[in-house]
């Protein structure tokens, strides 16, 4: 990893909803040390400043996906960039899915809104080796379908069960409405065998969470993302703490064994 930022270049944007772009980013020099799914880079836009994204996608030769929504003035100013911009980028940060972890399982994939961002290079990378693991289920859940990310890949995600929700239907949606936990009772798994990899809401993680352990999934099992403010990304400023972790460097992702106590407490 590098504390300090090396100049990429913005090649390719791609609007994915109304509010969130894909930026595909490539180095303009020196790459950065390689990605995993579920680790981040410190995005910086000039003269605004810089947050935490993970990746989207890792590309051949130092190449990098980070699907942004423009929520905050560093966001929005990532999200307006054309082909051509630069960005500094720092990175690797953070604990990934532990796909090792999962070799022969069953896998359960479950994303909330921009959630499913962090998730993608995992269901590429199981959608590339189906002999890793067992069943594949990717569940997906937006608020409408005009908040689904990346609509352009879903019908080429063959092979999984993949169940999509949204909150709020439009004219012509023939899919699911509710929840995206309303969608785990219709997968099929091995709860002894299973690992689930969880991102989205707070909320809605705590309650998928709750239905993998009741279906008899392990909790170290639920591997889940977490967000907080992150500053620095190494460790030192403790913007990111969530109790006796510092997400920065203790996760993002981390077990629901350990997060399950901590999500409890409000004030955490």
């Amino acid at each position: 990893m590098t504390a300090v930022p090396l100049p990429y270049r913005v090649v390719d944007t791609r609007p994915e909803t109304a509010d969130t772009v894909t930026l595909r980013l490539e180095p303009a020099g020196e790459a950065l040390p390689p990605f995993a799914p579920g680790r981040f880079a410190m995005v910086y836009a000039f003269g605004v400043g810089e947050i935490p994204v993970s990746v989207s996608g890792i590309l051949p030769g130092g190449g990098l996906l980070h699907t942004i929504r423009g929520v905050g003035a560093v966001s929005r100013a990532l999200c307006a960039l054309r082909p051509g911009a630069m960005v500094g980028m720092r990175g690797p940060f953070g604990t990934g899915w532990d796909a090792p972890l999962a070799a022969g399982d069953d896998l359960v994939v479950v994303a909330g809104g921009v959630g499913l961002a962090p998730l993608r290079p995992l269901i590429l990378a199981a959608l590339a080796a189906p002999s890793t693991h067992g069943r594949l289920n990717v569940l997906i859940g937006a608020r409408s379908p005009d908040d689904l990310l990346f609509r352009d890949e879903l019908d080429g995600w063959a092979g999984p069960y993949l169940g999509v929700a949204v909150d709020r239907p439009a004219a012509g949606w023939r899919g699911r409405v509710g929840v995206v936990t309303t969608l785990l009772g219709e997968t099929e798994f091995a709860p002894e065998r299973t690992t689930a990899f969880v991102c989205g809401p707070e909320v809605m993680i705590r309650a998928t969470a709750r239905e993998l352990l009741h279906r008899g999934v392990r909790p170290d099992r639920v591997l889940i993302s977490l967000e907080r403010n992150m500053r620095c990304a190494t460790g030192h400023c403790g913007h990111c703490q969530l109790g006796p972790l510092l997400l920065c460097r203790d996760g993002p992702v981390v077990g629901y064994d350990r997060a399950e106590p901590l999500l409890a407490v409000r004030e955490l």
